[in-house]
């Protein structure tokens, strides 16, 4: 498969300095900012600093130090930002995943009960 970055993307632009953020936490590997049009009144984003564009991408290409940053970066927003009573993480790929940004990012979402996620058939 293939996994062609735009480093135009809007996440490449935050990244780089060129469009501002909310910060929530910002490591070597990983950056989490809040998203600009919350789904929930904890909404927030993290991305790695590499040029990865789905999740699947990051599992295969990222080094062991930024995958272990990343998902530490996880655990630590879920443990500061009160979602206690629960939270969903969820990351879009591709067309048919309805992926808007081409960089890797999981959403971590709670605050409030969220609902199912897909309707049952």
């Amino acid at each position: 498969m293939r996994f062609d970055y735009n480093d135009q993307n809007i996440f490449a632009k935050i990244l780089r300095g060129e469009i501002p953020n909310k910060t929530v936490l910002e490591t070597e590997h990983s950056l989490a900012f809040e998203d600009i049009a919350p789904q929930a009144p904890v909404h927030v984003l993290v991305i790695p600093k590499g040029a990865y564009v789905s999740y699947d991408h990051f599992a295969r290409d990222a080094s062991d130090a930024e995958i272990l940053d990343f998902n530490r970066m996880v655990a630590k927003i879920c443990e500061t930002a009160g979602v206690e009573e629960g939270f969903r993480a969820i990351s879009n790929a591709r067309l048919h995943g309805v992926q808007e940004v081409p960089h890797f990012h999981l959403h971590i979402l709670g605050g409030r009960p969220l609902g199912r996620m897909l309707e049952r058939d």
